[in-house]
């Protein structure tokens, strides 16, 4: 019988530290070259002109289908189900019963009773855990991410987005005529080089676009219309380098650690996912330590997603967070490093002596899950998710979760740079010294046209 995850942690003596040593590095996006020009290039073009995201390869892709798929769905999700259907789509974050977010992934309404669920594996594993456990009438299927395919036949879908103030000419120039007039978060379909499209109206690097999807045998004709269509306005393709970048100006903090490791209710959860899955390897990176696997979970509010908790149906863990609600103490912001300290930070690699943690370009991040402590008063008073370098803004941003009082934007704090004790038993990390670099607390998201001019309420 294959070991489950209950048991793995059974037999640990600390979750923290085994998570904190796991050997899996930070999130890889396959299928993609890691630069198709340059990534510095690559970023500039989300902002100025457009950008080419190709998401065919990193995702879990669920299809959900049945009379039950919505109760399900409302089961698991805090989000209001009033009026959501056919051509809709809404950012799904389930919690564990004690209100702690265990990923988050999209949800598409493609049909009356059909759904498509994309994201990483920790959400739609606890999705269809209670699609298999649930008894609600439903079936799925699942489409595994890339690297982890047992075979190789090709993946059921494609998945590019197009992004930046030159995406709807674009598509205008596609299509022959004006797209539709498509609110935030609704779809249509385009016809492109003949196929059927679907097309949902997006924004996720604080500029107006498409997220567009079809069957994978159609992939390779809507790819070539699209990089021909863009030519013109300067359409670049993003290499995965600048891919996991771009979170750091719209603002998405992009891998919470799944609240699965803890609490008896979840027990039985954690019985049935296995001891080799993602929750098991889910490596801990940063200078934030706690004994307490409980310190790395967050809440809604935490990430951001507070303004969409509704309390107009049953779900899981909605007591807990209806008792979060009434005062949240941590919020989201941005951290605007100082480019003295940062500079301090490369320069150790050319000095003798003990050096800081390389700063990898265009993205720092060397965990699955980095957790990088954040300082004021020499106190720890939240912490860092995600770090790099925009070729935007020309700095260094972290997105961070911190207490409401040290939130207010201009505020000074300290991130600390570095694993304790310089470094754990993580190939991805070498040996060196912990750092301080100031930073100063600023808007999420940190774009001011992903702020202002893009801001959906």
């Amino acid at each position: 019988m294959t070991q489950s995850l209950e048991e793995l942690l059974s037999s640990t003596t600390s979750i923290v530290e085994m998570l904190r040593n796991a050997q899996v590095g930070p999130n890889v996006y396959p299928g993609v070259l890691p630069e198709y020009t340059n990534w510095r290039d690559e970023q500039e073009a989300w902002q100025k002109t457009c950008i080419l995201f190709d998401l065919s390869y990193h995702m879990v892709d669920m299809a959900l289908q049945g009379p039950g798929a919505l109760d399900l769905l409302s089961h698991v999700g805090f989000n209001s189900f009033e009026g959501f259907g056919v051509d809709r789509a809404k950012h799904l974050a389930p919690c564990s019963h004690d209100g702690y977010v265990i990923g988050d992934v999209i949800l598409f309404g493609l049909a009356e009773q059909s759904f498509n669920l994309v994201g990483r594996a920790p959400a739609l594993n606890w999705i269809r855990y209670h699609a298999e456990t649930g008894g609600f009438d439903v079936s799925w299927e699942w489409d595994e991410r890339t690297l982890l395919r047992q075979d190789q036949s090709r993946r059921r879908s494609y998945r590019f987005q197009l992004q930046g103030p030159n995406a709807l000419p674009i598509v205008e120039t596609i299509l022959g005529q004006s797209p539709p007039n498509v609110k935030f978060f609704h779809m249509t379909t385009f016809d492109i080089a003949g196929h059927a499209v679907r097309a949902l109206r997006h924004g996720m690097v604080g500029q107006p676009g498409f997220e567009l999807f079809g069957p994978w045998e159609e992939r390779e004709p809507v790819l070539e219309a699209l990089l021909e269509a863009g030519e013109e306005f300067g359409l670049r393709r993003a290499g995965s380098r600048a891919y996991s970048s771009n979170t750091l100006e719209s603002g998405w903090i992009p891998s919470p650690l799944p609240a699965v490791y803890t609490g008896a209710a979840m027990k039985g959860y954690r019985e049935w996912l296995p001891a080799d899955g993602y929750e098991a390897s889910a490596s801990l990176g940063g200078s934030f330590v706690s004994e307490d696997i409980e310190d790395y979970y967050f809440t809604p509010w935490d990430l951001g997603y507070g303004r969409f908790v509704r309390f107009d149906h049953d779900f899981i863990g909605r007591d807990a967070l209806q008792e979060m609600s009434a005062d949240p103490p941590r919020t989201k912001v941005t951290l605007a490093l100082a480019n003295e300290d940062v500079l301090s930070v490369i320069g150790s690699q050319l000095e003798p002596g003990s050096r800081a943690k390389f700063m990898e370009f265009p993205s720092a991040v060397y965990a699955m899950h980095p957790y990088d402590a954040v300082m004021a008063g020499g106190k720890t008073v939240g912490v860092s998710t995600w770090i790099g370098y925009s070729s935007n803004e020309r700095r260094m941003l972290t997105l961070a979760v911190i207490d409401k009082e040290y939130a207010e934007p201009g505020t000074e704090v300290t991130l600390l740079w570095g694993e304790e004790g310089g470094g754990t038993a993580k190939t991805a990390v070498e040996r060196h010294q912990q750092r301080e670099m100031r930073a100063i607390v600023s808007p999420v998201p940190y774009s001011d046209y992903a702020r202002e001019a893009y801001r959906v309420d």
